[in-house]
């Protein structure tokens, strides 16, 4: 069974990498065009716009990743039914949560001052409250049927998930790029490519997935459970605050520049943070299969094949702290090359930022482990703490030091958690761990 596990993550890792080496190369191809066609200052909007987007993303409290490892385990025990029950009280539940949020959002949305809140100018974006609406409503249809991602993933092909994804960033490109050479230059259209083209794609999955690939694990009414609920709550909980926690480090940064600066100022940080998280992009392809494959050796007790795989991945994050000097070294003939001129950067930036992702990288390395593992209380409790300390952090860092003493905030309260996860795995893995390190 280990030797099948392996192969399987073998083959994942390697179409993935194909996969996610075209993401790549659509994602270096996306930023230039988009800035092409609304210029620094409103691209900067839209990046603060989709930082807002990212949080309905979250809105499932967990439930995605809550329904990836029990259905990983249900799988693993052969118990078809289960799995069944699972997918179907995940999707409708995903419904039920989604609608009232959209309608709280909009009405939200409708009776706050965006232009005062986001610090925009409505001479240049005159429209900004209905491109923020519009986007909600895509983005909340896209979150009821991306749990599809969480089911291949749970089935332990994350290449599935990965090429969905990147078909849904694909159609996403090509729209752009027929606006570039129509020469629109228009936030709303431009707001429909990016936040329609991953939702066509899951609509057009839906049906391939459940009625044709895996109708045994096709959702039904008949099959939603209440009492699975909770069972996905008591997991996926944790993965929500999680996930809300990273938001706060991640999302907020955009809102932050946009309010102490100007979103102009948003285009460049953003163009060094996507410059480094090709990295991200490159580990997680290597390293997220290891997470519902841990899942399963977790459930069959074993562990051998855990610390081998810890070994391996190591290994891979000492090559992805080679790869971050030499982009640093290189980064200001690439970004040159990459957005031009007109975007200005700077190689303090770029060293903050290389630092953050390999902090980011090394502490991935043993939390996508424990979270197969379902070991999540102590990264909940570092993550939310992180969360905390980095606005003020960032905000007084930001007054000294301008967008880079936010990259910096980003650095220093990530460093604990990184640390802290680590020590978590020794000791689970070595079974000298308190039931409170095990949770």
């Amino acid at each position: 069974m280990a030797n099948n596990r392996s192969q399987l993550l073998k083959k994942n890792i390697l179409f993935s990498f194909v996969i996610k080496g075209w993401a790549g190369i659509v994602q270096i191809l996306l930023v230039p065009i988009t800035i092409h066609c609304l210029g620094n200052y409103i691209n900067g909007i839209w990046m603060v716009i989709s930082s807002v987007l990212i949080w309905i993303d979250s809105l499932d409290i967990g439930l995605g990743n809550g329904l990836r490892n029990k259905l990983s385990e249900r799988i693993a025990l052969r118990d078809s039914g289960g799995a069944k029950e699972y997918v179907s009280t995940t999707f409708f539940t995903l419904i039920g949560i989604i609608i009232p949020a959209i309608i709280l959002i909009l009405l939200a949305c409708t009776n706050i001052d965006l232009y005062k809140l986001l610090n925009v100018d409505p001479r240049i974006i005159p429209n900004l409250t209905a491109v923020i609406c519009l986007s909600v409503v895509l983005v909340g249809n896209t979150f009821i049927f991306k749990f599809i991602g969480n089911v291949y993933l749970a089935l332990q092909l994350p290449a599935v998930n990965n090429a969905l994804v990147t078909l849904g960033q694909t159609v996403t490109l090509l729209a752009v790029f027929i606006q570039q050479i129509c020469h629109i230059h228009s936030l709303t259209w431009v707001a429909i490519a990016y936040t329609g083209g991953p939702l066509l794609t899951y609509l057009i999955t839906y049906p391939i997935t459940f009625q044709w690939k895996y109708k045994g694990l096709s959702p039904s009414w008949r099959f939603f459970k209440k009492s699975k609920i909770k069972e996905l709550f008591s997991l996926g909980v944790k993965f929500f605050v999680l996930q809300i926690a990273g938001i706060v480090l991640f999302a907020s940064t955009n809102i932050l520049i946009s309010r102490l600066f100007s979103p102009e100022l948003v285009t460049p940080y953003q163009v060094t943070y996507r410059y480094y998280s090709f990295i991200v992009m490159l580990f997680t392809i290597i390293a997220i299969p290891f997470w519902s494959a841990t899942t399963d050796a977790y459930a069959k007790h074993d562990v051998k094949w855990i610390r081998s795989s810890v070994r391996k991945l190591n290994l891979i994050v000492l090559s992805m702290l080679l790869i971050i000097i030499v982009m640093t070294l290189a980064s200001p003939f690439v970004y040159n090359i990459w957005v031009g001129s007109g975007v200005k950067t700077n190689m303090m930036l770029s060293g903050i930022m290389g630092a953050y992702i390999f902090v980011i990288v090394f502490s991935l390395s043993y939390s996508y482990i424990l979270n197969g593992i379902g070991a999540l209380n102590l990264q909940l409790i570092s993550t939310v703490i992180a969360a905390l300390l980095y606005l003020p952090l960032a905000w007084l860092f930001a007054k000294r030091l301008g967008i880079n003493g936010i990259a910096l905030a980003l650095v220093i309260v990530n460093i604990p958690g990184a640390i802290l996860n680590r020590i978590q795995y020794k000791k689970i893995i070595s079974g000298k761990a308190s039931a409170f390190w095990t949770k």
